[in-house]
C-alpha cells in the first residue's frame, strides 16, 4: 500500500488483530489464536499503521508494545467491532456465540452465582469458553481497565460505594443483607437485628478485617463510626471460613455479607444488621461497548438469569399459610 494512502478508514480485520495483540501481549500469541502466521500478523499491523497514519507499535527487545496512540485506537476498536458484530447478528437473525471470555470474580460469588451460570452456558452455548480468575473487586477493576479480563463480578457496600471508571459499564446483580458474626458464648441464640446503638456494645471487642481488599475494612470503620467508636482490628484474613472459625473461637467479631455466613455452625450467631446501616451490592462490569459481543452477552444473560432464580428462591412466600 502506498504511503499516500495514510489516513483512510482502517480495515476491520486489522483492527481486530490490534485488539487481540493488546489482549494477548505478543504477535506469536495472536498468530496462534487467529490462525495467521506471525509474519502475516506483523505485516497486517504494519499496513494498519499506514492506514491510520500514526505509529501504533514500538519495539521492546524482541517483542513489541502498543504506543499511546495504539492503546487509544484499541479503545475505539473495541466499540467499533462490537457495534459491527451486533449489526451483523441483527441482520442475519443471530448466530451461535463462540469465543473465550476471561472473567474475574470475588470468591464468595463463584460457587452460588458464577458456577451455575457456567453450567447453563455450557448447555446453551457450548462454543463459548469462560476462564475464571478469583480477584477482589478493586483488582478486578484494574484488570478490566488494562484489558487483562473481559468481565468482572464485583461488589460494593451502600456505605462504601465504588466509583466506576468512565471506560467501564456496570450492571446491577442485586444486593444482600449484612450480618454481625458473634461468638455463641457471647450472643447465645439471639438472632434479632442489630441496630446502630447496640453496636456500641462491641466497642471494646476485637474486630476481624479483610487481608486483601480495602472495602471491608472501610465498611467496619464507617459502621462503627455511626455507633460512636473506632474499631480495633485484631485479625486480617482472606478466607471467609477462617473468619467464621475465628469468631466461633471467641477471637473477635466480624461484619459479613449473607454469602459469607456458614449455615449449621453451632459456635457462631449471625445477627442481621439493620438495613439502614448498609447492604452489599453486586454488579457485573465490562468495558464500554463490549456488552454486545456475543460471548459476553451470552454469559451476562446466563449470570443474570441465575441471579434472578436465586432471588426468587430467597423471596419469602406470599399468601395464606
Amino acid at each position: 500500500m502506498a504511503a499516500d494512502d495514510a489516513g483512510q478508514l482502517p480495515n476491520l480485520g486489522r483492527l481486530r488483530l490490534l485488539v487481540e495483540l493488546d489482549r494477548l501481549g505478543t504477535m506469536a500469541a495472536v498468530a496462534a489464536d487467529t490462525g495467521y502466521g506471525t509474519s502475516a500478523v506483523s505485516k497486517h499491523l504494519a499496513v494498519l499503521e499506514r492506514e491510520v497514519g500514526v505509529r501504533l507499535l514500538t519495539p521492546v527487545g524482541r517483542q513489541v508494545q502498543l504506543t499511546p496512540a495504539g492503546k487509544r485506537l484499541v479503545e475505539h476498536a473495541v466499540g467499533i467491532l462490537a457495534a459491527v458484530e451486533e449489526a451483523r447478528a441483527e441482520l442475519r437473525g443471530g448466530s451461535e456465540p463462540a469465543g473465550r471470555v476471561r472473567l474475574a470474580s470475588f470468591f464468595s460469588a463463584v460457587e452460588p452465582m458464577v458456577l451455575p451460570a457456567l453450567t447453563r452456558l455450557r448447555e446453551s452455548h457450548p462454543r463459548v469458553e469462560v476462564e475464571v480468575l478469583e480477584h477482589e473487586p478493586e483488582h478486578t477493576v484494574d484488570l478490566l481497565r488494562s484489558g487483562d479480563v473481559d468481565l468482572g463480578v464485583a461488589y460494593d457496600y451502600s456505605l462504601v460505594p465504588r466509583a466506576v471508571p468512565p471506560e467501564l459499564d456496570a450492571r446491577r446483580l442485586g444486593e444482600e443483607p449484612l450480618y454481625l458474626a458473634v461468638p455463641v458464648h457471647r450472643a447465645g441464640v439471639d438472632r434479632r437485628p442489630v441496630g446502630v446503638s447496640e453496636l456500641a456494645d462491641y466497642a471494646a471487642t476485637g474486630w476481624i478485617g479483610n487481608s486483601r481488599g480495602t472495602d471491608d475494612d472501610e465498611l467496619v470503620q464507617r459502621v462503627c463510626a455511626l455507633a460512636g467508636f473506632t474499631p480495633r482490628i485484631v485479625h486480617r484474613v482472606d478466607s471467609l471460613h477462617l473468619v467464621n472459625s475465628l469468631v466461633g473461637a471467641g477471637m473477635g467479631v466480624a461484619l459479613l455479607a449473607e454469602a459469607g455466613t456458614e449455615e449449621g455452625r453451632t459456635d457462631v450467631t449471625f445477627r442481621p444488621l439493620d438495613p439502614l446501616v448498609g447492604t452489599r451490592r453486586g454488579f457485573l462490569l465490562a468495558r464500554t461497548g463490549q456488552w454486545s459481543w456475543p460471548p459476553i452477552a451470552a454469559f451476562a444473560s446466563a449470570l443474570t438469569e441465575n441471579r434472578h432464580r436465586l432471588a426468587a428462591r430467597a423471596a419469602p412466600p406470599t399468601g395464606p399459610r
